[in-house]
Parts: C-alpha cells; sequence; structure tokens
C-alpha cells in the first residue's frame, strides 16, 4: 500500500490504472469455448463441466426438487435478511418506472417515447470462491419490475455440485423462470445462442471471473446485448480528519476481500491520517479468513495525499470509481461534484457493503473507469425506448417542405418522393373531387 503525496496532474492516469485483466491466453481459451458451446450445445456444456469443473453435469436446469430442499436449508434469520433486502431493492428500483412520453412538434405531428421491457434476459450469478446470492437480488428484482417476459438464471455449483441453496432461495422469490447448473464462460455462451436445455436470451448481465468477462465482451454487440463492460471490483476511499480511520480500513478491506485483482485506493488529506488507516487495515487484515485474496489485492492498491480540496475531488473523478465512500467533514459538498462514480456512500456511516446487500441501489456496477460513460444497472437496464410518430394529413402537408428540403439536400430523392407521392395523391383527390362536385 504505497503512499502518494501530492503526485502532480500529469502522472495521474498512470496512478488510476487498474489490475490489467487483458490476457491474451484465456481470450484464446474463452473463443474455444464459445465455439464448442455454439457449436455443440449441451453436448459441450457436460464436456466442458468434465474438463473444467471435473465432475458431470447430468441436469442442466435446477429441478423443483433441489429448489424445495434448498429453500429447506436456508435459515430463517438469512431468509428474513433477504426479504428485507428484496423489499427496499424492490422500493428504489420501482421509483425509477419510466413513463411514456407524447409530445406535438407542431400541429398534427405526434411523437412518443414507450418503454419495453426486454423480452428475455439471462442473468449470471458467480458462485465460486462465494456464492453471491445478493446478485440474484440485485438483477431479478428490476427485471421482474420492467416486466421482462423470460428471466433465466447461470450459476456455477459447489465441489458437491448443487447450486448454493440461498442462490436458488433468491431466484424462488423473485420468479426467475429456470435456474442453470452452469459457470464460466460456457455459462454466457449457452445463454447467448441457446441450447436444447438453455433459452437463448437478449441481454446478459452480471458479474463474474475473468472468463465471464471476456466471454461477455467478446459476445456483447454480436451475438447478444451485455449490462456494461466490467472488470475487477474497486472501492476508492475520501476521508480527511473527520473521518475514523477503523472505519476506513474496513470499508477498503470489504473490497480487497471480493478477489485478488480488485483494487482498494486512499485519498486523504495527510500522512499521518494514511499511516493510521494503513496500520488498521494490516490489524483488521490478520483477522479475516479469505486472506490470500486480501493480500494480493492490497499489493495493488495505493493511498494519495492531496493538500489542496480541488485536486481531492478532481482525482476522484479522473479515477471514475465503482464505489466512492465520502467520509469527510462536509460530505455532501464534496460529493456534489463528483461526476463519475458507479455508486457514492456519503459520510461515515454508509459503508459500501449497505449498497452491496440492503439499502435499496443496485451493486451491480461500471468498473476500469467505465463509470465516466456507463450506469449501473438500473430499470432501464431491462427496457428499450421506442419511438412511434402520427402525422395527420395537414401535419404532413406543413412539414412537407422542410422534409423535401432536407433530403434533397442530402441526395436521398427517395426520401422526398416519399412526401411529394402523399402530396400528388392529396392534390389530384382533392381535383377529383372538386370535379364531381360540379
Amino acid at each position: 500500500m504505497e503512499i502518494f503525496v501530492n503526485p502532480s496532474r500529469e502522472n495521474w492516469a498512470a496512478l488510476c490504472l487498474r489490475p490489467s485483466s487483458d490476457n491474451p491466453i484465456v481470450r484464446e481459451r474463452v473463443e474455444a469455448i464459445v465455439e464448442r458451446v455454439r457449436r455443440d450445445g449441451d453436448k459441450a456444456l457436460k464436456e466442458l463441466s468434465l474438463e473444467i469443473d471435473k465432475r458431470p453435469l447430468e441436469e442442466i436446469a435446477v429441478s423443483e426438487a433441489e429448489f424445495a430442499e434448498a429453500n429447506a436449508r436456508v435459515s430463517e434469520a438469512v431468509q428474513a435478511a433477504i426479504l428485507r433486502a428484496k423489499a427496499n431493492i424492490e422500493a428504489f428500483h420501482k421509483a425509477q418506472l419510466p413513463r411514456e412520453v407524447c409530445v406535438e412538434t407542431e400541429p398534427g405531428v405526434k411523437c412518443w417515447q414507450r418503454p419495453v421491457p426486454i423480452a428475455r434476459v439471462g442473468l449470471y450469478v458467480p458462485g465460486g470462491t462465494a456464492p453471491l446470492f445478493s446478485t440474484v437480488l440485485m438483477l431479478a428484482v428490476p427485471a421482474k419490475l420492467a416486466g421482462c417476459g423470460k428471466v433465466v438464471l447461470c450459476t456455477p455449483t459447489g465441489k458437491d455440485g448443487k447450486v448454493a441453496p440461498e442462490v436458488l432461495f433468491c431466484a424462488n422469490i423473485c420468479g426467475v423462470d429456470a435456474v442453470y447448473k452452469l459457470g464460466g464462460a460456457q455459462a454466457v455462451a449457452a445463454m447467448a445462442y441457446g441450447t436444447s436445455s438453455v433459452s437463448k436470451v437478449d441481454k446478459i448481465f452480471g458479474p463474474g471471473n475473468q472468463y465471464v468477462t471476456t466471454a461477455k465482451q467478446l459476445l456483447g454487440g454480436r451475438v447478444v446485448s451485455i449490462d456494461m463492460p466490467a472488470g475487477p471490483s474497486e472501492v476508492m476511499v475520501v476521508a480527511d480528519e473527520s473521518a475514523n480511520p477503523a472505519f476506513v480500513a474496513a470499508d477498503l478491506l470489504s473490497q480487497a476481500e471480493h478477489g485478488a485483482d480488485s483494487q482498494a485506493m486512499l485519498v486523504c488529506t495527510s500522512e499521518a491520517f494514511a499511516e493510521s488507516v494503513k496500520a488498521e487495515v494490516l490489524a483488521q487484515a490478520a483477522t479475516l479468513c479469505r486472506t490470500d485474496y486480501v493480500q494480493s489485492s492490497l499489493s495493488k492498491s495505493r493511498f494519495f495525499v492531496f493538500a489542496n480540496e480541488a485536486d481531492r475531488v478532481d482525482f476522484a473523478n479522473a479515477y471514475g470509481a465503482e464505489h466512492l465512500i465520502v467520509s469527510v467533514k462536509e460530505p455532501w459538498k464534496f460529493a456534489d461534484r463528483i461526476t463519475a462514480a458507479g455508486s457514492v456512500f456519503i459520510g461515515n456511516y454508509s459503508p459500501e457493503s449497505a449498497g452491496d446487500y440492503a439499502s435499496g441501489t443496485n451493486h451491480t456496477l461500471p468498473t476500469c473507469g467505465w463509470a465516466a460513460s456507463c450506469s449501473g444497472v438500473n430499470i432501464d437496464s431491462f427496457m428499450r425506448k421506442m419511438t412511434l410518430q402520427e402525422l395527420s394529413r395537414e401535419g404532413l402537408q406543413a412539414l412537407s417542405g422542410t422534409i423535401v428540403a432536407m433530403a434533397e439536400a442530402e441526395g436521398l430523392q427517395a426520401h422526398a418522393n416519399a412526401v411529394k407521392v402523399r402530396l400528388a395523391a392529396e392534390k389530384a383527390s382533392g381535383t377529383q373531387k372538386m370535379e364531381e362536385t360540379r
């Protein structure tokens, strides 16, 4: 955890670099996996399970009996926690539901924008080292609120060949239509292309390891839509002397334990504060169970000291953190100047874990600086906006000169003719009626 004091702006771009996830070996493997699934479907999925996970995959879809067994294995305390988190997530996302817009731009010319749910969506929920059942809530709740017709979910099994019971409990209460025992690039490919067992979807959502991320990037925009570009998880904490070093350290570690390639960044006002946080990080890290991940993540993490508040704001915007925690004396004054962050946590009592689980905001967020141009998952992610227009006869006549002039200026005669033939027909019809009345 190296400490940088007032680094010059010309060095900021290098200091904001994330741990590289561009691995040509991984990409080559993912391309091969994707092609096998495209070509051989279920056969490839079962073969890959034996090759990669070293266990047979007899039934790809989770059965009703497996759902029932899973529900019985989730403790009442965890069920209650999940239901409370779900209620908060529902409340926040329901408020985001868009309305239809209708504008009469001029007499006889009406335009609509209509929100339409995406028909078929696929959710990926990581399983590996820590089954992230909270991600089921973050993806399935807005998908159902948006009105998506088909919602399916892929998640890897544990060593026992079973999906984590909490994942199935969440899927069940959220109304997910099918859960498949698939992980990695093959899960993404199965949802993108469809197989005999796995439903083809129109858009894929969810975080994952480098194989999942690479598969989404490879297939996104070519075969299927994806939620956003994403990479390893990250957090930036901005703090001053009003912050509690123990709180700050806990926030940094809560991100570091996600994975070996996660990144935790601190921006603060003095070297003394940075050193106190560093001491707290080391003390708290020693008590954690995911020590290997934490140590690897912290080796890629950095502390920055800026004497000037404007530099702290500008550096936070330059980094564009997935999670930005603002623990300063006047947090809203600082936060109101932030323009690039996936999700912002205001004040000393807003830990990142609140947003990860139960406050109501979504934890599926852009990483690797994409927060400067991409939103986190929200209701709009599961919808598309379709426009409609209706012109009356009089409306088209009034607008015809504008349309024809622009079309002819662009050299698109057929565009102009689409208006002219209508006007000519109207003129002929009007002439005929006049003659008939004589």
